[in-house]
C-alpha cells in the first residue's frame, strides 16, 4: 500500500466497519485552546470530548490528524523515525467500547486489512491491566509468549482522566537490532517498532493523587501513519517511504549528490524532506512566519531546511521547487485538497520568508565564523551566551540554530548567559513600558470592589478611590493626574481594541477630564484623567458627563471594524484573520493576516463593499446567547480571548456575526462612510489598514478637494485636466534630465582628456591625480573608470569638495596591480591629509575627509604613497 492508500484504508476499516463517524483533520492551529500552541497528538482538537466539557457528535470517532512536535527537533535525520510533522491514526469513544474492542479491531486491521505476520506483532501492557493481558492472549493467531509487561505503559498528565495503555510493536528483524542479549520490546534499537498505543482512559486523578474510576471510560488510539507505511512497504526508515522519500529525490537532485552514500549528506536531506512537509502544511493551515508562537516554530524550520541545503552546496533559492514535491504526495489524499488550491500562496510565503533568511545567515554565519575562530584561538569550549544573544537581537540568526552549529563543531552554547541576556530584555521593555504608563493601579484589597456597579444610565456617583503614581491618596489638586474608581459608572472601558469613553466628573470644588476608562483582572473599572480645575476628595459626589460625541465616533469606527473584516474575508479570503485592532474616536485599526500587501482593486472593492453596506442602513443586532449558538450562527472569535458560557453576538444582518463586548451604532447607516487610509506591512505575515469614518471621513474629502483646487490654481489648468498637465511636466522634465546628463558627461570627458594630459609616469606606472567636479563618490567612481578604461598601466586618484567635506577615489590599472598597486592604502595616505580616512581594495577605493581645503596636499600625498610602493 501508498501511504494515502494506508491512511484510507484506515479511516474505511473504522468508518465503515465499525460504525465510527470519520471526520477531517482539525488545522494545525488549536481552536479556543490557549493552552496549546499547535495540535500535536491525535487526540487534542478532542480534549472538551474527553473531559467532558463539551459533547461529542458522536460517541465513536475516526480521524487521521496533521501533528507537528519539534521537541526533538535535533534529532531528526538522525534517527529513523523523528519527525517534525507527522499524522497521527486514530480511533475515539467517548463512553462507548472499551479494551475488548480497541485491543480486537487494532488485531484485526494490521493482521486482515494490513496483513502484517502475527508472530512478528507483540504488545506491552501495563503490569496490573490483567483485563487488557486476557483480551490480548484471546486474538486468533497472536503468540502467547508476545506479551511484555511495561512500568511506564500509564497515560497521565497531571490531574484529570488517565489510564493504562496498551502499545503495539512489530519485530523487525535480529539485523535491525543492537546485537545486545537484552535487547527486547522497548529496547531503543530498531528492532522492536511501536506502531499503535491504545491508551484505556479509565481513571480520574484527584490532587490528592488518588484514582477514582470513571463512570464514562473512553477510548484514544494513535497510529503513526509514516511508521506504519515503512512497515508496509519494507523500508528501514520513516523517510524512504512514498510519504518522504519524493521530496528527498528533489533536494539530491538540486544538489548534485546521491541519498545512501554518506551519513551527513543523508541528514541534510532528510532534515530537507521533513521540514518541507511541515512548513507546506503549516502555512496551508493558516501559519506564518513571525518571531514569536508557532510562526517562531514555522520560521524556525524553513531557516533549519535552507542552512541544511547550504550544507549540501544548494547556494541560491531551491524551496519552492521543493513544494512541489510535497503536493505530489498529498494531492490525492483526503483532508488534504486545500494544499493544491492554496500552492500559489504557499510558495509566495516560502519565496519571501528564504529570501529574508539568505541575507541574515550570511551575515549571521560571517559573525558566528569568527566567534568559533575565536574559542579556537583561546581553546574555549563555550560561547558566551552575550555573542549569541547578539547574533538572535541583532541579526535574527535563531539560537537553536546557533547551538547545531557550535555543536558540530565540538563547541557548546552558553544557555544561561544567553537567556540572561534575553532577561536583561526583556525588562528594559518591561521598564520602558511602565516610564510610559501614566498611572500605575495600587493595592485596592481593602476596598470593597464587589460593590461596584455599572450603569449606562447613571449621572451620579461617589468617589470611592484616588491614586496618584500608585499611592492611594484622599484628595486630588488642581493639575494633578490620578487614577479614579467611582461607586457606578456609564463609562465604556477599554477592551477589544476600543479605548475607554471620555467626559468629565464634577464635584462641588473641582472639575476633572477623564480620557480613558480601563478594567481591572476582577472586572473593576477605573478612570484616568487629570483635575481641571478646583481638588475633589474621597467620598465626595460627583456629577457624570461622558463626551457623547466620542462616544458615537468610536461607536461608528468599532461597527465600521466589523464590515471592514467581513468585506476583507469575501474580498481577499478565509486566510483573512483579526491580529489586533484599535479603534477610538478619531480611527480605526485592523491587523490581519495575510502575507502579501492588498492590490489597489482589492482594497478598493474592499471599501466599496463596506460603503454599500453602510448606504443599505441595515440594524446592528446585539444578542447575548450561549457560546454554542453563537458558533453555530458563524459568529467570529478570536483565538486567545476567554469567553464564558453566555457572549455577546453583535450582527449587521448577514454581513457580519462576531463576539464583541464593544459600543456600535444602532444601524450601520450611521457610520456616514469609510475610507482606507492606508494598509502597511507591520510584521512578517501581518498587514494593517488604517481608516476614518463620519465626520473624519467628510474632513478627509474636503481637505483632499482642497488640495485638488490648489493644485489646479498652480497648474492654472481645471481640476479635471490636472493629471494631463502633470503627465507634459513629467514628460518635460525627462527630456531636461536627459540633456542635463549628456552636457555633464561631455564635462566629465573634458576634464578626464585634461588629467590625462597632466598624466606622471613613475618607474613605468602612469599617475593621474586632481580636483574635479562631481555631484558625489559615484560620479568619481565614474570618472575613474573612464580613466582606468584607457590606462591598464595606470593609477587614478581623484578628489571632489561636497558640502564642506572632500571624498576621494582611487583605482588602479590591472599591469599596475601586477606591479604592486595597492588602490585602498593609496587613498588612505590621500585621506590624512585631509583630515579624515578610508580605504578599500587593490584595484579600487573610497575616503573621505573634513578639510577640503587640502585636496592638492592630498593628491600629492598619493603621488608619493604610488611611488613608495612601486619603489
Amino acid at each position: 500500500m501508498s501511504g494515502n492508500e494506508l491512511r484510507e484504508a484506515y479511516l474505511r476499516f473504522f468508518a465503515e466497519k465499525k460504525a465510527h463517524l470519520r471526520l477531517a483533520s482539525a488545522s494545525l492551529i488549536p481552536e479556543n485552546d490557549p493552552t496549546l500552541l499547535i495540535i500535536g497528538a491525535g487526540m487534542a482538537p478532542f480534549k472538551p470530548f474527553f473531559t467532558g466539557k463539551m459533547k461529542p457528535p458522536c460517541t465513536r470517532i475516526t480521524t487521521s490528524q496533521r501533528c507537528v512536535r519539534t521537541g526533538d527537533i535535533e534529532n531528526v535525520g538522525r534517527t529513523a523515525r523523528h519527525q517534525t510533522f507527522f499524522e497521527m491514526l486514530g480511533n475515539f469513544s467517548f463512553g462507548d467500547y472499551f479494551k475488548q474492542e480497541a485491543i480486537s479491531w487494532a488485531w484485526e486491521f494490521l493482521t486482515e486489512v494490513v496483513e502484517l505476520p502475527k508472530d512478528k506483532l507483540w504488545a506491552s501492557v501495563y503490569p496490573d491491566d490483567e483485563e487488557a493481558i486476557a483480551i490480548w492472549l484471546k486474538q486468533p493467531g497472536f503468540a502467547q509468549d508476545h506479551i511484555v509487561k511495561l512500568e511506564d505503559n500509564f497515560w497521565e498528565i497531571g490531574e484529570g482522566p488517565c489510564g493504562p495503555d496498551s502499545e503495539i510493536y512489530i519485530d523487525l528483524g535480529e539485523e535491525r537490532g543492537c546485537g545486545k542479549e537484552t535487547c527486547a520490546v522497548g529496547c531503543d534499537c530498531d528492532r522492536y517498532l511501536e506502531i499503535w498505543n491504545l491508551v484505556f482512559t479509565q481513571y480520574n486523578r484527584t490532587g490528592d493523587g488518588e484514582y477514582l474510576p470513571l463512570e464514562h471510560k473512553n477510548i484514544d488510539t494513535g497510529c503513526g501513519l509514516e511508521r506504519l507505511a515503512s512497515v508496509v512497504q519494507a523500508k528501514k526508515t520513516n523517510f524512504e517511504t512514498d510519504l518522504l522519500y519524493p521530496i528527498i529525490e528533489y533536494a539530491a537532485g538540486i544538489a548534485g549528490v546521491a541519498y545512501g552514500k554518506d551519513v551527513e549528506t543523508d541528514i541534510s536531506l532528510k532534515v530537507i524532506a521533513d521540514h518541507a512537509r511541515s512548513m507546506a502544511i503549516m502555512i496551508m493551515d493558516g501559519i506564518l512566519p513571525s518571531n514569536e508562537g508557532r510562526g517562531y516554530v514555522l520560521r524556525r524550520i524553513l531557516r533549519r531546511a535552507i542552512r541544511h541545503a547550504r550544507l549540501l552546496g544548494i547556494q541560491g533559492k531551491f524551496l519552492e521547487g521543493v513544494v512541489n514535491s510535497v503536493i505530489s504526495i498529498f494531492k490525492d489524499a483526503s483532508d488534504f485538497g486545500a494544499i493544491v488550491q492554496k500552492e500559489a500562496y504557499i510558495k509566495k510565503v516560502i519565496s519571501q520568508e528564504e529570501d529574508r533568511f539568505h541575507q541574515t545567515l550570511s551575515q549571521g554565519m560571517e559573525l558566528l565564523n569568527e566567534e568559533i575562530k575565536k574559542l579556537k584561538d583561546s581553546k574555549k569550549t563555550t560561547l558566551d551566551g552575550k555573542a549569541v544573544f547578539k547574533l538572535y537581537d541583532t541579526f535574527g540568526f535563531p539560537w537553536e540554530l546557533t547551538e547545531e552549529i557550535l555543536e558540530e563543531e565540538h563547541f557548546s552554547l552558553d544557555k544561561e548567559g544567553f537567556e540572561a541576556a534575553m532577561k536583561a530584555q526583556r525588562e528594559r521593555a518591561r521598564a520602558a513600558r511602565g516610564e510610559n504608563q501614566r498611572v500605575t493601579v495600587p493595592d485596592l484589597s481593602g476596598i470593597d470592589t464587589a460593590s461596584l456597579q455599572q450603569d449606562s444610565k447613571a449621572t451620579h456617583a461617589e468617589i470611592v478611590a484616588i491614586w496618584k503614581e500608585g499611592i492611594l491618596v484622599d484628595t486630588l489638586a488642581d493639575g494633578e493626574e490620578a487614577g479614579i474608581i467611582l461607586s457606578v459608572t456609564p463609562f465604556y472601558a477599554e477592551g477589544g481594541g476600543q479605548v475607554g469613553d471620555a467626559g468629565h466628573f464634577t464635584g462641588e470644588f473641582g472639575k476633572v477630564c477623564i480620557d480613558n476608562a480601563k478594567r481591572l483582572p476582577d472586572g473593576t473599572i477605573y478612570h484616568l484623567g487629570y483635575v481641571e480645575e478646583g481638588q475633589l476628595k474621597v467620598g465626595e459626589s460627583v456629577s457624570i458627563q461622558i463626551d457623547q460625541e466620542k462616544k458615537r465616533s468610536s461607536a461608528r469606527n468599532h461597527t465600521a471594524t466589523h464590515l471592514l473584516q467581513a468585506a476583507l474575508k469575501k474580498v481577499v479570503g478565509d486566510q483573512v484573520n483579526q491580529a489586533g485592532s484599535l479603534v477610538t474616536p478619531e480611527r480605526l485599526r485592523f491587523d490581519f493576516s495575510n502575507f502579501e500587501p492588498l492590490t489597489e482593486e482589492q482594497l478598493k472593492s474592499v471599501e466599496d463593499m463596506v460603503n454599500e453596506e453602510i448606504l443599505k442602513g441595515t440594524e446592528v443586532t446585539i444578542r447575548q446567547m450561549k457560546i454554542d449558538d453563537a458558533k453555530a450562527i458563524g459568529a467570529m472569535a478570536l483565538f486567545g480571548e476567554k469567553y464564558g458560557d453566555i457572549v455577546r453576538v453583535v450582527s449587521v444582518g448577514d454581513f457580519s456575526v462576531e463576539l464583541c463586548g464593544g459600543s456600535h451604532v444602532r444601524d450601520v447607516g450611521l457610520i456616514g462612510s469609510l475610507k482606507i487610509i492606508s494598509e502597511t506591512g507591520v510584521a512578517a505575515g501581518v498587514r494593517r489598514i488604517e481608516a476614518i469614518t463620519g465626520r473624519a471621513a467628510l474632513a478627509y474629502a474636503n481637505k483632499q478637494e482642497e488640495l485638488v483646487c490648489s493644485l489646479a490654481r498652480i497648474l492654472k489648468c481645471q481640476k479635471e485636466d490636472i493629471a494631463t498637465h502633470v503627465t507634459d511636466l513629467q514628460t518635460n522634465l525627462k527630456d531636461t534630465q536627459k540633456k542635463l546628463a549628456a552636457f555633464q558627461a561631455s564635462q566629465a570627458k573634458d576634464e578626464v582628456e585634461n588629467l590625462l594630459s597632466a598624466a606622471d609616469t613613475i618607474n613605468g606606472v602612469t599617475f593621474v591625480g586632481g580636483k574635479v567636479t562631481s555631484e558625489g563618490v559615484d560620479d568619481l567612481r565614474k570618472m575613474a573608470d573612464l580613466v582606468i578604461d584607457k590606462l591598464s598601466n595606470g593609477v587614478v586618484v581623484l578628489a571632489s569638495a561636497q558640502d564642506g567635506k572632500a571624498i576621494l577615489v582611487a583605482k588602479a590599472g590591472k599591469d599596475a596591480l601586477d606591479k604592486g598597486i595597492h588602490a585602498g592604502n593609496v587613498v588612505k595616505a590621500a585621506a590624512k591629509a585631509v583630515n579624515g580616512g578610508g580605504g578599500g581594495r587593490k584595484d579600487m577605493a573610497q575616503a573621505g575627509g573634513n578639510d577640503p581645503d587640502k585636496i592638492d596636499e592630498a593628491i600629492k600625498a598619493a603621488k608619493e604613497e604610488v611611488q613608495k610602493q612601486i619603489g
